[in-house]
């Protein structure tokens, strides 16, 4: 077997890869999210092989073209330590450019990143619980649909460093069958948005971006009150004190962490509008 390692765009039909492989590892993403986790990017995902063999995977996702995202970097166990990994690294960051990037990291993974250039500049916290929540009878709540989308789109752009059209349009859809939206409409106006969707185990709100916490929590209760009496998930920006009360008040305990690192001048995103990430593989 040669050592030679070659490297590959990822197909739209094989997307599914490294999500069945980050499932190997624990991080439980998704049933559905490969269509737009593709869409985001259809040449930012590769894949390492020799003679043939799949040996590691990577996403560098371009968000037109000053920002972009790593996630789903995954080496097989059998070949680690062989530095298989550093190569498929640094063909992401090639692939890049000088954008500024930014990524999600385990604290153990924090200090190799900064090697490179990242910083760590908040943490994430991964709150899990039982759904105790009936969803609100409020007329400001809209089920996403094809007619709100501009307004979401709009609404979401002030949240994230670039646009990201077609990621949303397919994540936000109404026509899958394992997540729902709502969004608050105030008087004619998105003031929040949110999604749920089911996971490999439980169900994942992501993103929650509200302008006030009295909307996070109307738009939390409406989309865990989809799945009562079932396991749901909520990364949380440490910085968002109201997130984290948000998530103590429905019984949701910390689980896990991630550091927010980016190499560049750091986003100014309004943290305290933000009570859910979107996902930590694709920001």
């Amino acid at each position: 077997m040669s050592k030679t390692l070659s490297f590959r765009h990822l197909r739209e039909d094989e997307v599914h890869v490294p999500l069945n492989m980050a499932m190997e590892e624990g991080w439980n993403p998704g049933l559905e999210d490969g269509p737009a986790f593709h869409a985001a990017d259809p040449t930012g995902f590769f894949v390492g092989e020799i003679d043939g063999k799949l040996i590691n995977v990577i996403s560098a996702v371009r968000y037109g073209d000053n920002f972009g995202f790593i996630g789903l970097y995954i080496c097989k166990r059998e070949f680690r330590t062989q530095g298989y990994g550093h190569q498929i690294w640094d063909h992401a960051l090639k692939y890049l450019g000088s954008r500024l990037l930014g990524l999600d990291a385990v604290n153990e993974q924090t200090a190799s990143y900064a090697e490179h250039g990242f910083k760590s500049i908040y943490r994430n916290i991964r709150n899990t619980g039982l759904s105790l929540c009936d969803t609100p009878m409020d007329p400001r709540l809209a089920p996403l649909g094809q007619g709100l989308f501009p307004s979401i789109r709009d609404y979401d752009a002030l949240f994230f460093p670039a646009p990201r059209t077609e990621f949303l349009k397919l994540w936000t859809s109404p026509m899958l069958e394992t997540r729902r939206g709502f969004a608050f409409v105030d008087d004619g106006t998105i003031r929040g948005y949110g999604v749920i969707r089911k996971c490999h185990e439980g169900f994942k709100i992501g993103p929650l971006f509200a302008d006030t916490p009295d909307i996070a929590d109307t738009l939390f209760r409406a989309l865990a009150g989809q799945v009562k009496g079932q396991t749901i998930i909520l990364d949380t920006p440490e910085p968002n004190a109201s997130a984290l009360l948000l998530a103590e008040e429905y019984e949701l305990s910390p689980e896990f962490e991630t550091y927010r690192m980016y190499r560049g001048a750091v986003p100014d995103l309004p943290l305290d509008q933000i009570y859910g990430i979107t996902t930590f593989e694709l920001g």
